[in-house]
């Protein structure tokens, strides 16, 4: 599986700290793009090693699509790129939640837009979880969703600030994405809400310091429950990003950037 991973790489070649960063579902290493050319990385002695969870951009999908194995796939990964800081947006931030959970890996994670409960998650994804059981209707509702939702995506993102063009790759890239993966892994990624209601207290518990990270329009949800028991956790910095939804790495990399720098310097404290 290490062999067949996409990966991208930047940074001094001798870093100080070295952040696994960990893209959506239906996103590739890509969308770290503008994340990882910010210079306050380099300033800062951090390299950056991006990798696309297996199986979304047409990459190789594990044989097991729990949420738990790809904690373990990416933990391995972090262990052999040398990273002491994890960086995840959307589902891969709650890869990077169930790696701290877990003990996958031991150190920092940023957790961009992550999902706490199947009740934060947005409302067409449980529909289309539901269509994709239904034999016959399944592969139609995702082949249809790999075809319509990357022109909606592009133009929320200019909405959101990106540029024309940009907007235009980053669709194009979610456009790469095989409706017959994608369909069983939302389904393994809602069995896995299932498993745990919350992971407010999992990732508390985990004894890992996170920064939970998120947009001031981002459109996953956030009830007042789950964030009293966020901000009541010592170990958890809540971090709200102004002009930017859910996809707030590409619409304010800069801020992004800064944020992982401080997560950073919590490694060498």
């Amino acid at each position: 599986m290490k062999e067949s991973l996409d990966v991208r790489r930047t940074g001094p070649e001798h870093p100080r700290h070295r952040a696994l960063l960990l893209p959506g579902g239906m996103c590739s290493a890509e969308f770290y793009a503008d994340v990882m050319a910010e210079p306050v990385l380099a300033e800062a002695g951090l390299a950056t090693v991006a990798v696309t969870l297996p199986g979304f951009g047409r990459t190789v999908p594990p044989d097991d699509l729990a949420m738990e194995n790809y904690a373990r796939l990416m933990g391995e990964c972090a262990a052999d790129e040398a990273c002491d800081l994890v960086v995840g947006h959307s589902m891969g931030a709650n890869v990077a939640i169930e790696m701290a959970a877990a003990g996958d890996f031991a150190g920092p994670v940023v957790l961009l837009s992550p999902t706490f409960s199947r009740k934060d998650e947005a409302a067409f994804l449980g529909v289309l979880d539901h269509l994709g059981r239904v034999p016959g209707l399944g592969p139609l509702s995702w082949a249809a969703v790999i075809k319509t939702l990357p022109p909606m995506m592009r133009k929320e993102m200019i909405k959101g600030g990106v540029a024309e063009g940009r907007a235009r790759t980053l669709a194009e890239d979610m456009s790469n994405n095989d409706p017959g993966f994608c369909r069983p892994s939302v389904r393994c990624y809602y069995e896995y809400l299932d498993r745990h209601p919350s992971l407010v207290a999992r990732l508390r518990d985990s004894g890992q310091p996170a920064w939970v990270v998120r947009g001031d329009r981002d459109e996953i949800g956030l009830t007042d429950e789950e964030r009293r028991g966020l901000e009541a956790s010592p170990g958890i910095t809540m971090v709200t990003v102004p002009d930017a939804g859910h996809l707030l790495l590409v619409e304010q990399p800069a801020r992004v950037a800064e944020v992982i720098v401080e997560a950073a310097e919590a490694v060498r404290a």
